[in-house]
């Protein structure tokens, strides 16, 4: 399959902005007290860098969703396509309840099990893998049945019955369950709302194949952002949390674009979204020194991924030893990354550890994208 390059430059660009989000959450002083969309006690700086990070989990979703298309495209090959997605999605599935959630909380025990992006992007691969003899526009409206209709979920009281609140909640809602004094569960990615993304993405893999695809990808944009002013303007459906007036009109702004991730409304898929196809449109240009940079991340999304939080929290640990405290003062149990209370940097320090992240990471993923192309033979290498 021949690569398209826009998409390997916008998802490189999307994860290097999702470790901003990750390094602020290891990092930030009030990273563990504070909401930073929480418009009562942040400010524009901390707003505006919690906000930039949403675009990065449905730009991710939707183009693994337009990866597996054009992956069906190029093999031609149900059962063969069929298999890939079935054992990449059990793959990924896997790693996320085990190297992914050690590099969360560094816990041996495990008693902490957070289903994010990759389980997501997992139980959509195995999903996705029994739907592929359905019209692509079929799935096309299905995809947009689930993100519109999503919503109405919310009038649906999740059940008291434990067993049946998480199975409610691993399809609908996210949310969080102490099973034990030693054990919580998370569903912060709930499958339903996250496969209607990746649906949408396998649904528009066609567009990027069209010799045309810069237009169709600004009309896109255009539409998604449109329809998201008006639906939020109506401020009746589509998010949970409505907008309002502020002490301030850049408040007031704020308020407006302060859509809602966990889980992924209507608003907020709009948004994103448009924002994503206008990146994928200003992408879609010959490569460049900047393009090169940004495509390189791209091209190695898991492996890029996997290495960027085990960095990132062996820098918290350095962080919270440089500021004085010993192993006494770590934190040990479920939900707890190991970070004592008082420590952390402030927002200027995020950034450039971001930045030392970013770059320290560049060389390896350039080496295994090189390693990647040149051995094609090696057919595991597409699973990391």
């Amino acid at each position: 399959m021949k690569r398209i390059y826009t998409i390997d430059i916008t998802r490189g660009l999307v994860m290097i902005i999702m470790a901003l989000d990750h390094v602020r959450d290891l990092l930030h002083t009030t990273a563990f007290t504070q909401d930073p969309t929480d418009l009562r006690t942040t400010t524009t700086a901390l707003f505006l860098t919690r906000w930039v990070t949403h675009l990065c989990a449905p730009s991710f979703v939707f183009l693994s969703g337009t990866s597996a298309y054009l992956t069906f495209k190029s093999q031609n090959n149900l059962t063969q396509t069929r298999q890939f997605l079935l054992s990449r999605g059990l793959w990924l599935m896997f790693l996320e309840i085990t190297i992914v959630n050690f590099a969360f909380w560094f816990d041996l025990q495990f008693r902490t099990i957070i289903l994010q992006v990759i389980f997501a992007i997992g139980v959509g691969f195995v999903a996705l893998s029994f739907l592929l003899k359905i019209p692509v526009k079929t799935l096309g409206i299905i995809a947009a049945l689930l993100i519109v209709l999503h919503g109405l979920t919310f009038f649906v009281p999740i059940p008291k019955d434990q067993a049946a609140a998480i199975g409610w909640s691993f399809l609908f809602r996210t949310n969080v369950f102490p099973l034990s004094p030693n054990f919580v569960l998370g569903t912060l990615y709930p499958v339903v709302p996250w496969f209607g993304i990746m649906l949408a993405g396998f649904s528009f893999g066609a567009v990027l194949q069209k010799p045309t695809r810069r237009t169709w990808l600004w009309r896109a944009s255009f539409m998604a952002l449109g329809l998201f002013v008006i639906v939020r303007f109506l401020n009746y459906y589509g998010d949970p949390s409505l907008w309002s007036k502020q002490s301030s009109d850049w408040f007031t702004v704020l308020s407006f674009i302060n859509v809602s991730k966990y889980p992924p409304s209507l608003l907020y898929t709009l948004l994103m979204l448009g924002l994503m196809f206008a990146i994928l449109a200003l992408g879609d240009v010959q490569p460049n020194v900047l393009t090169e940079l940004l495509a390189t991340y791209g091209r190695v999304p898991l492996f890029y991924y996997l290495l960027h939080w085990y960095l990132i929290h062996l820098l918290m640990f350095g962080m919270v030893f440089w500021q004085g405290f010993t192993w006494k003062d770590i934190p040990i149990g479920p939900f707890s990354f190991g970070r004592p209370p008082k420590s952390g940097v402030e927002l200027p320090i995020v950034y450039l550890v971001w930045g030392g992240v970013v770059l320290a990471l560049y060389p390896l993923c350039r080496w295994y994208a090189h390693y990647k192309a040149a051995h094609k033979d090696k057919k595991w290498l597409s699973y990391l």
